[in-house]
């Protein structure tokens, strides 16, 4: 089974526990949520870890669920979870993928309808509110009736919450209306919340919250927004839309003396928040996205928080960085007040992994931009070095003469550039392929022209593990390797990536002084977030590059600096983060 497949088990077994009784199986629906989003964020395929007999090593998952997946391994049945389905047809967990569709509503209109096909459910529903039999059933009505017909056809249609979109597709979504929205005269502050604010690297909607003290003046701005399709609906502090191209944005305002709090809850993560509240109410407070509340005074009012930092001071604790909000490990490190000081994007000095639109007649794609415009913009970037590696020549149209050739008048180029530009160092580099051989796609003659190269994976990607992770260690071994880009091949709602032995390749780069990429590119945002903690961990170093193959893509750079931080990568971590000089001692051989 594959991590999808199991994170959804999981959910089923969570959903399973909320109808048969909600506050009798609280905690264990609490627990199977977890696991399921762990899972499903984890880009190493769960059934490595138990072949490795490292289940353990998955955040999120405690003894007893680690023991019920072992059995799924081993048996490829868990008897517990089907005590736990048992019950519950298999239709209702296939209409709680619409939203708005929760459980408890699912499974009631599966039961009142015998619905048990789960091929045919969603069809037989709407055939069914068309024939106007769900407005005379308790607790629905007529706009309920109403609503279920639209969430199907925007489920069909791909529309509100049922797609996730890719980070950088959902901040450029939420930029956009943020923009907007401090247009308003009434707004004091406006952000992100949950994922999008976490920078998770696929999101699920896009929530916005709004410090203003005339809500009523935000929320009919809001809803005037220029590109929306329709209103989903409009409270006196909330509203939700839906916006061209068929995303969800929902909106709540709450006074500026409240932000931090309202801030701070809908940031989440849940598993960040459940732990929030353990420590509270062992100090005797409670928490609510309205503020903090005095348990142990009688009458006492909930305190108001302007600031998360404030919020979280009251706690004793440290202000924690969203993205790493996750409960592993950060709460107990923010009590102590040892939070690493994660990478932020103003520490990096330079992009490595640039595709100019040079006519190297490459094996892959060029790029849009010129040599010259590049450059320009990495100026405009305020980085002092910078480096072009396109794609290597095509090794099936070209002989090992005309990639030489190729590549002389790539850096003559260069150099005649810089002759008249000293406010920027540029290395000449080459992204090249390591073949399934494990041997680099152009010689020695050649590479010796480059300041050093850039190596990765772009065909045959069905290799195991063990000839996976030998192909990579080879192809990185060649002097002049000394960054192993996209290391998993991922595409985001694409391709899982390949699976490579972690240990083996960290302890390598580690010997032989290679780094691991973690490409900004926005389908990419690989490395992920656990092997990046891994690597630091390990003190294996990294370097950010965005993979661009236009000017304006380099700007992309945030998103690979989120998934640093997310990884817990401080500023020493990441090799661009170091001036010229530290950065081509390290490229020659030298110990940082």
């Amino acid at each position: 089974m594959s991590n999808e497949q199991i994170s959804k088990l999981l959910r089923n077994v969570a959903t399973a526990y909320t109808i048969k009784d909600e506050a009798k199986f609280r905690f264990q629906i609490i627990a199977y949520q977890k696991a399921a989003d762990s899972i499903l964020n984890n880009s190493i395929e769960l059934l490595d870890y138990y072949k490795d007999g490292k289940l353990q090593d998955i955040p999120g998952i405690g003894v007893s669920i680690r023991g019920h997946l072992e059995e799924l391994f081993a048996t490829g049945n868990v008897k517990y979870f089907d005590w736990a389905l048992k019950g519950i047809p298999e239709s209702v967990f296939v209409l709680i993928e619409i939203p708005s569709f929760g459980p408890k509503k699912s499974y009631r209109l599966v039961k009142e309808f015998k619905l048990t096909n789960p091929k045919t459910v969603i069809k037989d529903l709407k055939k069914i509110a068309i024939k106007n039999k769900i407005a005379s059933l308790e607790g629905f009505g007529e706009k309920s009736q109403k609503d279920i017909l639209r969430a199907i056809e925007e489920f069909r249609e791909g529309k509100g919450k049922t797609t996730r979109m890719v980070l950088p597709f959902a901040a450029e979504i939420s930029d956009k209306i943020l923009t907007y929205l401090r247009k308003s005269e009434h707004m004091v502050d406006a952000r992100t919340l949950g994922s999008l604010r976490r920078m998770v690297p696929t999101i699920g909607d896009i929530d916005i919250a709004v410090a203003s003290n005339n809500p009523e003046k935000i929320i009919e701005h809001f809803i005037s927004y220029p590109y929306i399709d329709r209103i989903i609906e409009k409270g006196s502090i909330s509203a939700s839309i839906l916006v061209s191209g068929g995303r969800q944005i929902d909106l709540m305002v709450q006074p500026p003396n409240a932000f931090g709090s309202l801030l701070q809850h809908f940031t989440g993560s849940k598993n960040h928040n459940i732990a929030l509240r353990e420590l509270a109410l062992r100090k005797g407070l409670s928490l609510s996205e309205k503020g903090i509340k005095n348990l142990k005074m009688k009458n006492s009012k909930i305190l108001q928080y302007s600031s998360e930092e404030s919020f979280y001071k009251t706690l004793g604790l440290e202000w924690v960085p969203p993205e790493i909000r996750e409960n592993t490990g950060e709460v107990e490190l923010s009590i102590k007040n040892k939070l690493p000081k994660l990478v932020e994007v103003s520490d990096i000095n330079g992009d490595f992994h640039l595709h100019s639109n040079f006519p190297i007649e490459p094996s892959h794609d060029l790029g849009n931009n010129t040599i010259d415009e590049m450059i320009k913009k990495a100026i405009l970037l305020k980085y002092s070095h910078i480096g072009f590696s396109e794609h290597n020549p095509s090794i099936s149209k070209h002989t090992k003469d005309q990639m030489y050739n190729l590549i002389k008048a790539r850096n003559d180029q260069i150099d005649h550039i810089l002759s008249g530009n000293k406010s920027i160092r540029v290395l000449k580099l080459l992204e090249i392929d390591i073949l399934p051989s494990g041997e680099l796609a152009m010689d020695d003659r050649s590479l010796n022209l480059l300041d050093f190269a850039i190596v990765s994976i772009h065909s045959v990607f069905s290799m195991d593990k063990t000839k996976m992770t030998h192909r990579v260690i080879k192809g990185l071994s060649h002097p002049k390797a000394k960054v192993l880009a996209h290391p998993t091949g991922r595409l985001l709602n694409e391709r899982p990536g390949y699976d490579l032995d972690w240990e083996k390749v960290f302890k390598f780069c580690k010997e032989n002084n290679k780094a691991l990429e973690i490409n900004a590119w926005p389908t990419r945002l690989d490395l992920s977030d656990q092997i990046i903690r891994q690597a630091v961990s390990q003190k294996v170093k990294m370097i950010i590059n965005t993979d661009s193959h236009a000017s304006y893509q380099m700007e992309n750079m945030k998103y690979g600096v989120a998934m640093a931080r997310r990884g817990w990568a401080q500023k020493g971590d990441i090799l661009n983060s170091l001036g010229y000089n530290k950065f081509m001692e390290w490229v020659k051989g030298g110990e940082l």
